[in-house]
């Protein structure tokens, strides 16, 4: 394996913005009501408007190419996921930390969660950041200021409370090995995916499971045998909870009021071709699932959401796609071949070549897109099994963006700043 690269700096921040253009903002549309007795001052979070940058951008060959703004590698082991949570940027690596890095200049601002097992999974809610770990455990912790852990842990899921209430009535147990048996809310493997809708937090595992915890208490509510085969990818959308799996499915599952969730409809992918990771649209309308052979499904879901068809079927990369992330019209992939590829959705949901970003010296393993317009363009967040995160931005206006593996400069191998 590659050596890491090394993280260089500079007194140029990497976008300016004058204090006018900061506004104060939340981690995320969904609340945490249950824990804001310190929450952080206003002043603590910003996020970046629709600015008009100035800076060169050269062009090739009529079209404006995408930029690497910056190599972040201070993980001690290969980026497994990415989230965004206010002015801070987080990523989590299988060598048990997790980083937050500060913008708009991607300072290392501090670590927390060593030794707390592989990170598998992160999403932030509110004030709140959830981990899922190869321990098969979700850590809950807080952001606050009122301690110098800045990111300190508040509980474990599932909590004592939980598990005291469950422990000693034997119908609580389930079998999860030969000789082996769980209480029904914990997971029994490691937990690969995370995502959040409407005050609840899903979690996928290995295990086949998919479980239900409510954000307010933090209780487990639900249970659920979703696939045949272990759960890589989770999104959710317009009350549709879309659960991807190794058994070569994308299950969509709902609930009615206040009754359990139950499933929708199976979309079906290739036969015996993994499904690693699902995005959807944000009007729900949409759902893409990225396969082990390389290839992106599209399915179009019907105004009910009951019924989905298959309508289009793209072979994005020579290797397994390992990631997606969407940005409006735009889909990015990351794969298995070290490349991401940039896509645009056109008429009926088919996916047109944008173009193709190179650098990482491994796998693409995550893919995390900024919703601030920046440029004409958007920022992109990637991270490798070559432990680094990197930084893009990608146009918006261009036809097509240059495949620029063949152009990594020296300078681009460090930060790169405009």
């Amino acid at each position: 394996m590659n050596p890491p690269i090394s993280q260089t700096t500079s007194s140029t921040p990497l976008l300016s913005a004058t204090a006018s253009s900061l506004s104060v903002s939340s981690c995320s549309t969904t609340t945490c009501s249950e824990i804001s007795d310190d929450s952080p001052p206003t002043s603590f979070r910003f996020e970046i408007q629709d600015i008009d940058y100035h800076y060169p951008s050269k062009s090739l060959s009529g079209s404006y190419s995408h930029r690497s703004l910056a190599v972040l590698s201070d993980h001690v082991g290969p980026v497994s996921c990415l989230a965004l949570c206010g002015e801070f940027v987080l990523s989590a690596s299988q060598g048990k930390d997790i980083i937050v890095w500060q913008q708009p200049d991607l300072r290392l601002f501090t670590k927390f969660g060593q030794g707390d097992g592989s990170v598998k999974a992160l999403v932030t809610v509110g004030n709140n950041v959830f981990t899922a770990h190869q321990d098969s455990r979700i850590r809950v912790w807080k952001v606050s200021r009122s301690s110098e852990n800045v990111f300190r842990l508040l509980d474990t899921l599932p909590t004592t409370k939980d598990y005291l209430g469950k422990f000693m009535k034997q119908s609580n147990y389930v079998q999860t090995r030969r000789h082996h048996k769980k209480l029904w809310i914990e997971h029994a493997d490691s937990i690969s995916c995370l995502t959040v809708y409407n005050g609840f937090i899903y979690s996928g595992s290995w295990d086949k499971t998919l479980k239900v915890w409510r954000i307010s208490d933090l209780k487990c509510l639900e249970s659920i045998k979703a696939h045949d085969d272990a759960i890589n990818g989770l999104v959710a959308c317009k009350g549709i909870v879309y659960s991807a799996s190794a058994d070569g499915k994308i299950k969509a599952w709902g609930k009615e009021g206040k009754s359990s969730h139950s499933l929708k409809g199976i979309l079906e992918g290739h036969k015996d071709v993994s499904l690693n990771s699902v995005v959807v649209s944000e009007d729900g309308r949409w759902v893409y699932g990225g396969g082990s052979d390389g290839f992106v499904m599209g399915w179009e879901g019907s105004g009910d959401f009951v019924t989905w068809k298959l309508v289009s079927e793209t072979k994005a990369h020579p290797m397994a796609v390992l990631c997606m992330c969407l940005m409006g019209e735009f889909l990015c992939s990351g794969s298995a071949d070290k490349s991401i590829s940039i896509w645009k959705r056109e008429a009926y949901g088919k996916l047109c070549k944008f173009g193709v970003i190179s650098g990482h010296e491994g796998p693409v393993k995550c893919l995390q897109a900024s919703p601030n317009s920046i440029g004409g363009g958007f920022l992109l967040y990637s991270g490798g099994l070559d432990k680094s995160v990197r930084v893009w931005w990608v146009p918006k206006h261009s036809n097509k963006i240059q495949d620029t593996s063949t152009m990594q400069s020296t300078e681009e191998k460090s930060i790169t700043l405009f």
